[in-house]
């Protein structure tokens, strides 16, 4: 069996390498190559969300850390307002630069992966009103994936064992590297008709350069495995990946509470 799966991971690895020398196109962007790295203790102070301190873990979200108003009926929420998403970039001693055009090209995925998931239940509007709920999205931590070091990690004989554990060994999850990228969010849910708060969530999703789950059978675990190996060659893939996660994880949360109103 053992032989078996690294069979699977040799034959992924030289697909990967041969898709990149050719130029060929990514592998459809999954959700299953980025991971929760969530604590309330590390949820950014930036001043965005009204009660941050009440933000638990919640299976029923994604494993996002969120809570909610009780006895809220959202039912009659019927129409969606996305607005204008913020960015809160901390500047550290080893932030790269983030072009201007990739952040707008960014944020521009992030609103019509937003669209795409709501619009089948829901209408999205431009204003507020009786009806509709406002969902406010920030971006509070927006890293680049190093993709210098990935090449580099990449080169080194038999480097990808080594680099499996390596986010185990340093507290990150199982899978991603020290130069992955990460994206962090905070988002807030508002009555249209009130202003008032009816919840509130956080998360930040970290790249998984392997990110095969051989659990889930030979061509699934494949197909992760080249996901999370190509992305780990540009720069920015990973955030659109960790910006479906949240798109889908709060459309299919939102229809299941209108459903159970």
């Amino acid at each position: 069996m053992k032989s078996f799966k690294f069979a699977v991971l040799a034959i992924v690895c030289i697909t990967a390498g041969a898709a990149l020398l050719e130029g060929c196109a990514t592998p459809s962007a999954g959700t299953n190559v980025v991971a929760s790295e969530n604590a309330k203790d590390k949820v950014p102070s930036v001043g965005f969300l009204s009660d941050p301190g009440r933000l638990t873990a919640v299976a029923a979200d994604g494993g996002l850390l969120c809570w909610r108003q009780a006895s809220v009926d959202w039912k009659r929420y019927d129409k969606v307002m996305i607005e204008r998403i913020q960015v809160y970039l901390k500047p550290t001693a080893d932030q790269r630069p983030i072009d201007p055009s990739a952040l707008k090209t960014l944020l521009d995925y992030f609103h019509g992966a937003l669209v795409r998931d709501l619009s089948p239940q829901v209408r999205i509007v431009d204003g507020p009103g009786p009806g509709v709920l406002r969902i406010r999205l920030a971006l509070t931590a927006l890293v680049p994936t190093n993709t210098a070091e990935s090449l580099v990690g990449t080169a080194v004989p038999y480097g990808f064992v080594a680099e499996i554990g390596s986010g185990a060994a340093s507290g990150r999850p199982v899978g991603s590297t020290p130069y992955m990228g990460q994206t962090g969010l905070e988002a807030q849910f508002r009555d249209g008709a009130t202003g008032a708060v009816v919840a509130e969530c956080a998360d930040t999703e970290i790249g998984l350069k392997y990110a095969a789950d051989l659990n889930q059978g030979a061509p699934t675990a494949a197909e992760a495995w080249l996901n999370g190996y190509v992305s780990s060659f540009q720069s920015w893939t990973y955030a659109q990946d960790a910006f479906n996660k949240w798109s889908a994880v709060f459309a299919r949360r939102f229809a299941q509470l209108r459903a159970s109103s």
